[in-house]
């Protein structure tokens, strides 16, 4: 076994592979990118919670950065699924759009409605929601461009 040993061994340095060599900086291009970790909205949870209603809803829509969802009812039962290609790529574009989070600044109005369903719409940190209710004026755009999206996709 020492024969073997012996044979294996050398004096010379391990073998170095040169690093490749990079292009010259663009002048136009930044000195650093950001990190492949930072979170933006369309790499975050989507949590969609829909209560009231004549029936007295209270369901919750939870959809992960991958397309995966849960629905879990006011009873607690549970739905799983899977968005389309397509689906989750209008959600990640409605959730990244400037739009929302100037929608989730503006205050809460009162409703004039009773019995309405309330949606409660939260992307990483931001929130937003609205009540659906015609005599209140339109809801959010975008947030109500997410919530119809959920509610189908999830449906």
């Amino acid at each position: 076994m020492a024969t073997v040993l012996s044979g294996c061994a050398t004096t010379e340095p391990p073998h170095r592979v040169p690093p490749p060599k990079s292009l010259p900086a663009s002048p136009s291009a930044p000195a650093t990118a950001p990190p492949a970790s930072a979170p933006t909205a369309a790499a975050a949870r989507v949590v969609l919670t829909r209560s009231g209603g004549f029936a007295g809803r209270g369901d919750t829509v939870t959809v992960e950065p991958d397309g995966r969802w849960s629905v879990v009812d006011r009873a607690g039962s549970r739905r799983t699924g899977r968005l389309s290609g397509a689906d989750l790529d209008r959600l990640r574009r409605l959730v990244a759009d400037p739009a929302l989070a100037a929608e989730a600044g503006r205050p809460p109005t009162p409703t004039a409605c009773r019995d309405a369903f309330s949606y409660r719409l939260t992307v990483g940190t931001v929130e937003t929601g609205y009540v659906d209710c015609p005599s209140d004026g339109g809801p959010p755009a975008t947030a109500r461009a997410v919530v119809e999206l959920l509610v189908t996709a999830t449906g």
